[in-house]
């Protein structure tokens, strides 16, 4: 796990270092541009909000398609079903705390590191992007005088709520635990 952990606090860092670069390295942000403008950027000129939609439903399917193909999916299904049970127990003996505080070590000493690394790992193969992607954003939604999505919402807001609703959706088509 250590190692996992520890590769997962390297690319988390790298994102963050590179998100700072964005301005004064201007190689990182023109290279981006370049290859997001003539693609993304012409999606979004064309009509702002069904291409920020289908914008924010191809970046969701692709993590999704990594965290499902990128995580150990049979693990994380038992891990789940094991909490689940964990749940039942502690629900029926609820009347016994020293069993419910066994319970809940189990759960946070066995289950929760496991779930969260098997769960992280994906997060190497998509933190750099999105934070990339995150920074195109930024700058695009600034040169178009930081319109409003949908009537009413600011492009990042408007990014959480969709990509939740894609992500609750594809998680449950997919199977992705």
């Amino acid at each position: 796990m250590k190692k996992g952990f520890f590769l997962i606090i390297v690319v988390m860092i790298a994102s963050l270092v590179i998100a700072g670069m964005w301005n004064s390295v201007p190689l990182i942000g023109d290279s981006v541009h370049a290859a997001l403008d003539p693609t993304f950027g012409n999606l979004l000129k064309m009509d702002l909000n069904l291409g920020f939609i289908i914008l924010v439903f191809v970046i969701v399917f692709l993590t999704t398609l990594v965290q499902k193909y990128g995580s150990d999916q049979e693990a994380l299904k038992n891990l789940k079903e094991e909490q689940k049970k964990l749940q039942e127990d502690m629900k029926k003996y609820k009347d016994d705390p020293a069993k419910v505080i066994e319970f809940q070590k189990k759960q946070f000493t066995e289950h929760l590191p496991k779930t969260f690394e098997l769960s992280m790992a994906p997060l190497v193969y998509t933190a750099i992007p999105f934070i990339l992607l995150i920074r195109w954003f930024t700058d695009i939604f600034k040169n178009l005088g930081d319109p409003k999505i949908l009537g009413f919402l600011g492009w990042i807001w408007a990014y959480f709520l969709l990509s939740l609703i894609f992500s609750a959706i594809l998680r449950k088509v997919m199977k992705v635990y």
